[in-house]
């Protein structure tokens, strides 16, 4: 056996019988299918920031880092093809640099783009979807070890379940993604009341690019953060009081330096029963937890799209993520507040902690059994899958 791996949090280890970084995809083809004959597991491993157990196998687990090509095909069209070892910081700076970037981002851009598209990373903003919305095309490995292309212009079923497929739908190589020229934002910083914040939060969400708030169950306050394009005339928030403001370029204010490690969840509501939810959690945490958990609890929107297991697939978004320090217990307090989520119609984050499985989930996902159909013919043998993925599937 190899040495164990652990993720970025520390919450789970594992020992992979091997644990390979292939130098090109001829090579990974090949290390695929010598994995189906001899009925081993295949799971491809990003950053190693998902908290959930997606990537866990006693099979092999496979690293793209030496996958990093970056490619510019077209500026006018706005369109790249990226290795499937590439992070969204190294994207950031390398698109910046030919006039391009993503239409939005996460807290974190410490992610690969396969990793935070396949778990449905997004950011915040009423008119922007998932990263995930950007993939208009991609190369991967099949379970056979067969190399193939999707796009959108033939196969836009093959896209809409590729979006988001949890590393079960072959391993992405190469992503062709659709982004927009590059934009500078102003990120606004504010202070102000959670009541204050809640009661106006819709009308903030319309008139700005960006909105989202951490509230602080200790003070019970809450930071509102904004962010609108560097060209508009900034205005002022009377509710709250400002404390600071930066501008530049989207993939340099958008992401935050996170230097304390946590555990987290997180789920997405309808858009309309968002802030009742928040309630419901504020009331939750301040009852019980507020003496045990001083980490923040988050609160965004998200556009719905199309993607079969997208967290926003067909409903606008809200999402609200739970926050512990990794050296503290988390999942006492995760278990007693995701009672909450759910009662709201809560789809969890796929990246991070939760504990539903496929009784619970194929509800939620109106296109969940085309998803299915789409994996089962791209990986009929089930070399992408573990326990755990069949579970959270309900895969025999």
């Amino acid at each position: 056996m190899t040495r164990k791996w652990s993720n970025w949090s520390g919450s789970l280890r594992f020992a992979p019988h091997q644990l390979l970084a292939p130098k090109g995809e001829e090579e990974l083809a090949h290390l695929v299918r010598r994995a189906a004959e001899e009925g081993q597991s295949v799971r491809v491993v990003g950053s190693g920031h998902s908290s959930s157990p997606l990537v866990e196998t006693h099979g092999t687990l496979v690293s793209l880092e030496h996958l990093r090509r970056i490619e510019v095909h077209d500026v006018e069209s706005c369109e790249v093809t990226i290795g499937g070892g590439v992070t969204l910081d190294q994207a950031g700076r390398a698109l910046l640099a030919q006039g391009l970037a993503f239409s939005n981002l996460g807290d974190i851009d410490s992610q690969t783009v396969a990793g935070a598209i396949g778990t449905g990373t997004h950011g915040t903003g009423l008119q922007l979807p998932t990263i995930a919305a950007h993939l208009v095309g991609a190369r991967l490995v099949a379970g056979t070890g067969e190399i193939l292309e999707v796009g959108i212009e033939d196969d836009p079923e093959g896209i809409q379940a590729l979006r988001v497929s949890l590393g079960v739908l072959g391993i992405i190589t190469a992503l062709r993604l659709r982004l927009v020229p590059a934009f500078q934002l102003r990120k606004r910083q504010w202070c102000t009341g959670v009541e204050e914040c809640v009661l106006h939060f819709d009308e903030l969400a319309r008139a700005h690019r960006h909105v989202d708030f951490y509230w602080y169950p200790r003070s019970d306050e809450v930071k509102l953060r904004t962010m609108d394009s560097a060209d508009e005339t900034p205005s002022d928030i009377p509710i709250a009081r400002l404390l600071d403001e930066q501008i530049g370029w989207s993939s340099q204010v958008i992401p935050n330096v996170r230097e304390l490690r946590f555990e987290e969840m997180e789920y997405a509501v309808p858009l309309e029963r968002g802030l009742a939810c928040f309630a419901e959690v504020r009331d939750r945490i301040k009852a019980r937890w507020r003496h045990l958990v001083g980490w923040r609890v988050l609160y965004r929107t998200v556009a719905p799209d199309d993607t079969y297991l997208s967290m926003s697939s067909g409903r606008p978004t809200a999402t609200i993520s739970l926050h512990q320090n990794n050296t503290l217990p988390f999942w006492p307090f995760f278990r007693d507040v995701e009672p909450l989520f759910c009662a709201h119609d809560g789809r969890p984050h796929w990246g991070k902690q939760h504990t539903l499985r496929a009784p619970e989930l194929r509800p939620l996902y109106p296109m969940w059994d085309r998803f299915l159909d789409v994996r089962q013919r791209i990986d009929p043998a089930g070399v992408f899958l573990t326990p755990y993925l069949c579970n959270l599937l309900g895969i025999a």
